[in-house]
């Protein structure tokens, strides 16, 4: 009875996981204080208001929209409590993972803007090329006065260069961040008569340990099961993730801390062609789900819930909240551990990503939403938020005096702390490198992937293409393809 309540829980958690993420999820819109919480959800539109005209004291938000429930319902908790308290009113957007970069661009190609845009993944493929362009209002008046509370490494992600203005200030507020790890399952880790103590450090022991795993599981055990779930699709935002963390562990550098680009380089270019090879091959020697070049960003989580893939990626605590409200599944069933040791036995240089609001110039509010993000990043008020939602961790350093992120009763959550304070790590690429975003955003690695995987190219190829796309985008931006 007991296992068949909890195949019952992970279906209907897939099945909240499917609703949050799908990319036909309708945005919705908070509109008033008047009406409850439940009223606001049911509130719905397709296509974001023109906020180019002032509506007196309604803040216009694009807002991320939650994997799960309790996100959203986060969210809304503390607009309430800045209505209450300023007597303003919110009208929010919220936009699926999948949609949230392409639509509002489109949005603002055509003069339509919010007053404040938040999304995970525009901090490395929009926000930095909008402050170039000059499109964003200098939030250092924001930041200033909880400067010190911050983690500096989040802030740094948030200190753009205005190429209009011709200045480097603060153009995003740091909201929350997040660092990718590895979620596996340990009880069936647990059935090989293996443990987590036995995970290897050493990178390519690391990868044949799952390896084997998944053989045993196979052979043994006549469990039907992928061993690596690595996405590989030019769709998902988690394909660029995964591979930026491949290109860090062989210490392959495509531009250096100044932004200038070293693809131009022999070593870089045979670098890049090495960690293609690499990342391919799992996927063609048949360790890799056949879809998972069509993976969106959700897929990959459902595909692991569902117990068709051993191991995944993840970025976010996206996992563990979809099954958190089994505590069996969440602590003793589901695992999660760093990347191993680079290859030359260094410690890994975990890559950690900020999810960032920014103003737009043409925002009809400016000084309402510089008063809302003010309000929101106020230490105690960012860390109660964060813990409602449950899927990410501070940027806020005070935070983590809290022991709710620190406590060994969760696992994943003291995991991803521990790697976010303790081990080493970088952000995804320098703010002083706006054009890198567009790379990522057009996401050059899943197109160099795929045409491995389903074009037959080679990685030598795969390689040469990537580069010489690198360089066109690098091009655009005035930008030299070698220091000088």
């Amino acid at each position: 009875m007991n296992k068949y309540i909890r195949y019952i829980f992970i279906f209907c958690a897939v099945f909240f996981l499917t609703v949050a993420c799908s990319n036909v999820f309708p945005s919705e819109q908070l509109t008033s204080t008047s009406e409850s919480t439940e009223n606001l959800s049911n509130k719905a539109t397709t296509e974001p208001k023109n906020n180019t005209e002032p509506k007196n004291n309604t803040l216009n938000l694009w807002w991320d929209k939650g994997y799960n429930p309790e996100e959203d319902d986060a969210l809304k908790k503390l607009i309430k409590k800045w209505e209450q308290k300023t007597g303003n009113k919110v009208q929010i957007n919220f936009y699926t993972l999948d949609k949230r970069s392409e639509k509002p661009q489109r949005f603002l190609q055509g003069g339509v803007v919010p007053d404040i845009f938040m999304s995970f993944k525009a901090e490395s493929t929009l926000n930095p090329s909008l402050a170039w362009q000059g499109q964003l209002v200098d939030v250092t008046d924001v930041i200033e006065p909880v400067k010190e509370t911050y983690d500096r490494g989040a802030l740094e992600t948030a200190y753009y260069y205005n190429n209009v203005a011709k200045k480097s200030s603060y153009y995003a507020v740091p909201v929350h961040r997040a660092a990718l790890h590895i979620y596996y399952w340990k009880d069936l880790l647990e059935k090989t008569g293996r443990t987590e103590a036995d995970i290897p450090q050493d990178w390519n022991a690391f990868w044949q340990f799952w390896l084997d795993v998944g053989e045993d599981l196979r052979t043994k055990y006549q469990q039907d099961i992928y061993p690596i779930g690595l996405p590989m699709s030019v769709e998902a935002g988690d394909t660029y993730q995964a591979f930026e963390h491949v290109l860090e562990a062989y210490n392959v550098k495509i531009v250096d801390s100044e932004g200038n680009l070293l693809v131009d380089e022999p070593q870089v270019r045979q670098g890049i062609i090495q960690c293609l090879d690499w990342y391919t091959k799992f996927y063609l020697q048949g360790y890799t789900p056949k879809d998972a070049v069509d993976w969106n960003n959700a897929a990959n989580n459902h595909q692991f819930i569902n117990r068709e893939i051993l191991t995944t990626t993840n970025a976010t605590l996206s996992i563990p909240a979809a099954l958190r409200n089994d505590p069996d599944v969440y602590r003793n069933k589901l695992g999660i551990v760093e990347l191993p040791n680079k290859p030359n036995g260094e410690p890994m240089r975990h890559i950690f990503l900020v999810e960032q609001a920014v103003i737009f110039n043409d925002a009809a509010n400016p000084e309402l939403a510089k008063d809302f993000l003010s309000y929101i990043i106020q230490p105690e008020t960012i860390n109660t938020f964060l813990k409602e939602s449950g899927r990410h961790s501070p940027a806020h350093k005070s935070a983590y005096k809290d022991s709710y992120w620190t406590n060994p009763e969760d696992p994943h959550t003291s995991e991803v702390t521990k790697t976010l304070t303790k081990s080493k790590i970088r952000p995804i690429y320098p703010a002083k490198s706006p054009a890198y975003s567009l790379i990522l955003k057009d996401n050059v690695w899943g197109r160099s992937l795929e045409k491995i995987v389903l074009d037959n190219v080679t990685p030598e190829a795969a390689a040469d293409e990537a580069i010489t796309r690198i360089k066109e985008i690098f091009a655009e931006w005035g930008y030299t393809n070698s220091p000088k």
